[in-house]
């Protein structure tokens, strides 16, 4: 299945939150993304349905095998993407923003070529 942008960004900030808190739920997701309780609630449930995380009884959110790997790729792109326009004289926020908007639509073989041109200089 193809994840939108939003189950993209969705399936990173539960990987960023999970690494800050013991268990992620709907409300940190919300406050941290700035969305509304009703969209993150219909965002988690199709992540569910398309088997990216788990939602316990307590309403304590886990990425599965499948949410894991996406959202450490779709992490990783940002981290890369934002080094290097910060690398090229790009103000630190407007890096963040725009690698935000990038990691999504990047594709595969674009983001190798840049990793081994960066790895190259290294």
């Amino acid at each position: 299945m193809h994840l939108h942008e939003s189950g993209e960004m969705y399936l990173e900030t539960i990987l960023l939150l999970s690494k800050q808190k013991k268990v992620v739920r709907s409300i940190d997701i919300s406050e941290h993304m700035n969305f509304s309780k009703p969209s993150v609630s219909r965002g988690m449930k199709i992540l569910r349905e398309n088997k990216f995380i788990n939602i316990d009884k307590d309403g304590y959110i886990t990425l599965t095998k499948s949410g894991q790997e996406v959202a450490e790729k779709i992490y990783e792109r940002h981290q890369v993407l934002t080094e290097l326009l910060k690398s090229y004289g790009v103000d630190a926020d407007i890096a963040e923003e725009d690698a935000c908007r990038m990691e999504h639509v990047i594709s595969d073989t674009s983001f190798a070529a840049i990793k081994k041109a960066i790895k190259s200089k290294e």
